[in-house]
């Protein structure tokens, strides 16, 4: 009979509709009875998904005049104009990918620019060099003196623009400066050479400087290649000549890795100077004779057994004579005044946290007087120590009345 059953039903065919529909029901079952481990393996291969694009996406910074950082201060903007003009603009951070980048120009980073933003000041005398010999054209923007003496192109610092200037005329007949026009000015920086464009007064040094021959631009303003102000006059315009004079750009930004480092740390021989090696063991001995001397002056130490009464009145006595010595009329006042009023107060029972008018009003009351006679003796100020002796007679008759009542 089964094998009758069997010939009569054959088992449908694999590819078959029947078939994909027993292997999707199936699924579905699956995924019914694994529901939990279904929902944790979809959000993991979503983070995982995720992630992953996270990485290969491209990456921006917060680093000032960045092709990477598009916030304000960044030049985000200023790379992706001169790369729509067909200008080949590669950002690095080190100096070796600097190199490698300008040796990979044609022909060996002859024809291409270097823009150079050392802000913190990272570079030394030999680094620079090696920049300087590896392109034909080096633009700087705001260097510092130990970078124009290193690069040696007769280009020095001269100042920065004087208040209340916030835009410059070119000025001059470069290429590039007359036809930008007029260019931000504020917080820029001025040089002297013997090129000079953007001069806030005759003789003072200009925003852009060039050498003779034009290997060496500087540029004195870095918020004109910023973000925020690239369209401001002929911010743009100064910009994109000066950095798209060629097809590759290498846009170098250096940091801390750039920093030489000494082999080994320097010694306190070699730190200290010439003369310590003759006066330092002569003050020694000096310093050794002084103790000696000073030191047989005070004597043997003095045991004294404590604890040690000291009785009241000397205490005071003390502390007056010390008032005394420093004329301290105030503070002796204050003392005063401030021990009468915590005995009037608790003899008045007004509690320790009574203020001074309570304590005026209650003596006046217990003795029948008005509030202003007691403050002008309560309150008074006295000036000289005779006037202080009178006072605090005063204080001490006030007080003797309000207790013998």
């Amino acid at each position: 009979m089964t094998a009758l059953l069997e010939s009569e039903n054959p088992p449908a065919p694999a590819g078959s509709p029947a078939a994909a529909g027993g292997a999707g029901r199936a699924l579905t079952e699956w995924i019914r009875r694994h529901r939990t481990w279904t929902v944790l393996i979809l959000v993991f291969s979503l983070g995982v998904g995720l992630t992953i694009l996270a990485q290969l996406s491209p990456r921006g910074d917060n680093d000032p005049l960045s092709t990477r950082n598009a916030a304000p201060e960044g030049a985000r903007a200023a790379a992706e104009i001169l790369r729509n003009h067909g200008v080949d603009v590669s950002q690095t951070d080190t100096l070796a990918a600097t190199l490698s980048a300008l040796d990979r120009a044609e022909p060996r980073g002859r024809g291409a620019t270097l823009l150079l933003y050392d802000r913190n000041g990272y570079l030394d005398r030999e680094q620079l060099q090696a920049l300087q010999r590896a392109t034909d054209r080096l633009v700087v923007v705001t260097p510092r003196l130990n970078t124009l003496s290193a690069l040696d192109a007769g280009i020095a610092p001269a100042g920065v623009v004087p208040q209340g200037v916030s835009t410059l005329e070119p000025g001059c007949v470069l290429d590039d400066p007359a036809a930008a026009g007029a260019v931000t000015a504020e917080s820029a920086y001025l040089y002297e050479a013997d090129r000079i464009c953007y001069q806030p007064v005759e003789g003072l040094g200009g925003i852009y400087a060039s050498s003779d021959e034009g290997r060496l631009v500087v540029l004195g303003s870095a918020q004109m290649i910023s973000n925020r102000l690239l369209d401001e006059h002929g911010n743009a315009a100064l910009a994109l000549r000066t950095l798209g004079a060629s097809d590759n750009l290498v846009w170098y930004l250096p940091g801390i890795a750039d920093v030489t480092v000494e082999d080994r740390p320097k010694t306190l021989d070699e730190l200290a100077p010439p003369w310590v090696a003759f006066l330092g063991p002569w003050l020694a001995l000096v310093a050794v004779l002084a103790m000696f001397w000073r030191g047989r002056r005070l004597g043997p130490l003095v045991f004294e057994p404590l604890p040690v009464v000291v009785k009241a009145v000397e205490t005071a006595e003390g502390r007056a004579r010390l008032y005394h010595d420093a004329h301290a009329v105030d503070r002796a006042a204050d003392n005063l005044r401030a021990g009468t009023l915590v005995r009037l107060a608790r003899f008045l029972r007004l509690g320790p946290d009574a203020e001074s008018t309570a304590i005026v009003h209650g003596a006046a009351r217990h003795l029948g007087r008005t509030p202003e006679e007691m403050a002008q003796v309560l309150e008074a100020r006295p000036r000289t120590e005779s006037g202080l002796v009178r006072w605090a007679q005063q204080l001490e008759s006030l007080e003797k009345e309000v207790t013998a009542r």
